[in-house]
């Protein structure tokens, strides 16, 4: 009998504990090695906090991260929490009331202070003065160049201005009449997310880090951006930028300079071995109209996600998912793991200059170091709703008709601001 009773009490309250567990989810990215980085601190969470159960799964991705999402959020089965938003995005969630903001939560500016934010935060700051995204990681985007190619044609760094490019070019072009400066076979088509990875990384560097668009109203520097789409059609013009497709360019040397991620070290290092940074290619910001001051920094493009909150979670999930997050952001541990997981760096102030980030870069990835140098430099995407068919209407009303001479410069940079005019009411 005392037997049976120890057993029943047992069960009793082990059904107790079991009633008592919060359960939260959480979707990772659709990137197997981000998916390894969540499970590994859910799993280390989980053995240090036994109430709490965390179901980590990968993001739904047909048609894309962002339909799966909004479909989830329609069905009501949204995760309590996800990474993998960017800011532009965010603020179509954010006008929907599908995210809530994490500066409400106690410990918001301790965590700022932990993770090392500061300044990094300012450029995820929403209208209404709230954060709804915590920044995971910025990819910042440089310009890679065939240093190998440059040394042949009696360079030993990568060119700095416009006109510097159309000098490499000139001669590049009398050596190597086959060779192209840039493959860009995207600039002629109209897809959205393709202006992250070349407008984009030119007008903010011309422009220091000018808004684009701020609120409801285009606040984009003019002049930088004419100079852009002119630089763009001088290089084509002068048979420099190809914007036919090709299987390979710049990998095998068919091209001198691509805009690059970090994210190609990986593929590269499996595939193109012979790319030896620092022997085959090296690393620049990307270059700037010949007025561009030379004692200042150079801005760039930052292909930057983060986590969000969404709102269809119960107060006790939410505060869960909170402390989780706080865990798993205020250790830098942490972010080296992820680092180390994903090859991307995560969005600190100090990951250049941090020992524990830099010594690692410096054993394991020396290419990432100037990444992790301009992440104070990079801008994230611009936050509005209306993001997709802003940049589609870039490229079909402004830079295909540039590119060829049907339109201006000028005029193309006018079409595209009056065509989406309409978007920002």
């Amino acid at each position: 009998m005392r037997n049976f009773l120890k057993v029943f009490v047992g069960i009793l309250v082990l059904g107790l504990v079991g009633s008592s567990q919060i359960e939260i989810t959480f979707w990772s990215a659709p990137n197997p090695s981000q998916e390894v980085f969540w499970r590994r601190m859910a799993e280390a969470y989980m053995a240090e906090h036994p109430g709490v159960k965390i179901t980590v799964s990968p993001m739904p991705e047909t048609p894309t991260s962002e339909a799966g999402i909004l479909a989830a959020i329609a069905g009501g089965v949204a995760p309590t929490a996800s990474e993998n938003v960017f800011i532009g995005f965010g603020d179509e969630l954010v006008r929907s009331g599908a995210i809530v903001p994490w500066n409400a939560f106690t410990g918001w500016d301790e965590l700022i202070v932990a993770r090392s934010m500061s300044s990094t935060i300012k450029a995820w700051e929403f209208p209404d003065g709230n954060y709804y995204i915590i920044p995971l990681y910025v990819n910042a985007m440089l310009c890679a160049w065939r240093i190998d190619i440059l040394r042949e044609l009696g360079y030993d760094r990568p060119p700095r201005t416009y006109s510097e490019v159309l000098e490499v070019g000139e001669r590049l072009k009398a050596v190597y009449p086959d060779k192209f400066l840039w493959l860009r076979s995207e600039l002629e088509v109209p897809t959205w997310w393709q202006r992250w990875f070349d407008f984009f990384v030119f007008y903010y560097a011309a422009s220091k880090g000018q808004a684009l668009i701020t609120g409801n109203e285009i606040t984009a520097d003019d002049k930088a951006a004419v100079e852009v789409l002119r630089f763009f059609k001088t290089l084509r013009d002068k048979k420099l930028l190809i914007t036919e497709p090709l299987a390979t360019g710049f990998e095998v040397g068919a091209t001198v300079m691509t805009v690059l991620g970090p994210w190609s070290f990986p593929w590269w290092k499996e595939n193109y071995p012979e790319l030896v940074y620092g022997e085959t290619f090296v690393l620049s910001p990307p270059p700037v109209p010949d007025w561009y001051p030379v004692d200042e920094p150079i801005y760039t493009f930052a292909d930057a996600k983060g986590v969000v909150m969404y709102a269809q979670a119960t107060p006790e999930q939410r505060q869960a998912m909170w402390d989780f997050i706080q865990w798993v952001l205020s250790d830098p541990e942490h972010d080296l793991l992820w680092v180390e997981i994903t090859g991307m760096l995560p969005a600190r102030d100090d990951v250049g200059v941090n020992p524990l980030f830099t010594g690692y870069v410096e054993k394991n990835e020396p290419a990432l170091l100037p990444y992790a140098k301009t992440i104070p430099f990079a801008v994230p995407p611009f936050a509005h709703p209306e993001y997709v068919e802003i940049q589609e209407l870039m490229g079909l009303e402004c830079i295909y008709p540039v590119l060829i001479g049907e339109l201006t410069p000028e005029e193309g940079w006018q079409a595209w601001k009056a065509a989406i005019a309409p978007l920002l009411k």
